[in-house]
């Protein structure tokens, strides 16, 4: 008989690391940007960030962000957390990071076809938002503050 104690803590363990794998790419494409605007348009290098900014899209951050979101709310049902208000605003903080990971996509399709219109000092803005949500994730599910 399958114990639910040990598929939880393999399904946590699966969020876990989907999360950091996803807060890994969020935190890493920004900069990507930052140094791809400083790039000419044709060069080899901006050609190479373009195939750098697809791959990490793609490979890492979109299947990380739908693992992360799938092993959280299966931990979420099963813990009973919708309920919970600390979970409501964690929730949130993900739905957020969620709009920023597809502008992120924005953003690559933009440069992919030599069409990025913002500048160095914009992406670096934009670099820290994830951050910023990461660490209210975690004190909302550590702390628990209401």
């Amino acid at each position: 008989m399958i114990d639910w104690t040990d598929i939880y803590l393999w399904v946590k363990t699966l969020h876990v690391v989907a999360v950091i794998s996803w807060m890994a790419g969020m935190l890493y494409m920004p900069r990507l940007f930052v140094y791809h605007c400083s790039a000419e348009i044709g060069s080899v290098q901006s050609e190479t960030f373009k195939i750098m900014e697809r791959r990490l899209y793609k490979a890492i951050m979109n299947p990380a962000m739908m693992v992360a979101w799938a092993a959280g709310l299966v931990i979420a049902w099963e813990q009973g957390f919708f309920t919970s208000g600390w979970f409501h605003a964690k929730l949130a903080a993900v739905v957020l990071m969620t709009v920023i990971h597809l502008m992120l996509g924005r953003y690559v399709r933009d440069f992919a076809a030599d069409r990025n219109t913002r500048t160095h000092k914009f992406y670096r803005v934009i670099n820290e938002v994830p951050t910023v949500l990461m660490i209210a994730a975690v004190i909302f599910v550590i702390v628990k503050p209401f």
